[in-house]
């Protein structure tokens, strides 16, 4: 299995940016991912379809061989990891908003987060908080219409900042000192968040943590590529459009395969 991929999944292509962080920790590994951008945003869907959508994509991962499956949706991972776990044997890796170094490091005990409604609603996100946050003020901010924009490759456009700034603006009054980033669509937009905030705000992602929980839980199972370091590859598939999912990939300096696939 140490030649096998590791496979990732997102509602689009948000995922790509955890993708890039695990390429960059695990640099001789063989990855396939999946932007089920048909379907996006899963943060609209209820918890039943959000159910289904992840196990029909977990089911084409492991059709394709994947050895290990990332859950690059906060959504999804909020929703579905704990059903996916019990059903399938493959090693599972999700994501969920960093709530914990956000109330660690906030000195105002004000913690903003913005992510999809159905991670916010979700019984994984609030038992989270219950947890992490204690004596922290959570403010939660549903990021209604940013997915879409992105999907669209609207990342940098007078709309999507319009759109940000509404959100950001009313946490930033609340006396905010974190930006908790729960939804992997989201990194893309950083460059217009620290536009609108001040420096002194922390912008937290969750890229970096999941790639070295995928690095560990492959060492653990013994499934680390550490013997074939010449035939690995990169493929994405998209039920999309496959022109936007390759300007996300634009700069990464790998090869790779992208096409359309209808799942």
């Amino acid at each position: 299995m140490n030649k096998g991929p590791i496979g990732i999944f997102d509602s689009g292509i948000g995922g790509t940016s955890i993708w890039r962080e695990i390429n960059k920790i695990l640099p001789h590994e063989s990855t396939i991912y999946l932007a089920d951008s048909k379907n996006a945003p899963y943060g609209e869907k209820s918890k039943e379809q959000i159910l289904q959508l992840s196990i029909k994509n977990v089911e084409l991962l492991i059709k394709k061989g994947c050895k290990l499956i990332v859950v690059a949706c906060n959504t999804a991972t909020t929703n579905a990891i704990k059903e996916l776990r019990a059903t399938y044997k493959i090693p599972m890796i999700g994501i969920e908003p960093a709530i914990k170094p956000a109330a660690l490091h906030s000195k105002t005990k004000t913690v903003g987060v913005l992510a999809t409604k159905g991670t916010l609603t979700s019984a994984l996100f609030n038992n989270t908080s219950e947890i992490h946050a204690n004596g922290i003020k959570v403010l939660d901010q549903v990021g209604t219409g940013l997915v879409e924009l992105i999907e669209k490759g609207e990342v940098n456009t007078a709309q999507t900042k319009l759109l940000l700034k509404s959100y950001l603006e009313p946490m930033l009054s609340q006396g905010m000192d974190q930006l908790v980033l729960g939804c992997t669509h989201y990194p893309y937009l950083i460059p217009l968040i620290r536009e609108i905030l001040p420096n002194s705000i922390e912008i937290i992602d969750s890229g970096e943590g999941v790639a070295r929980q995928t690095k560990n839980v492959l060492q653990q199972f013994n499934l680390l590529n550490s013997l074939h370091y010449d035939d690995m590859e990169h493929q994405f598939f998209t039920n999309g459009d496959v022109s936007v999912l390759k300007s996300f990939l634009r700069d990464d300096k790998v090869s790779y395969r992208a096409q359309y696939l209808d799942f």
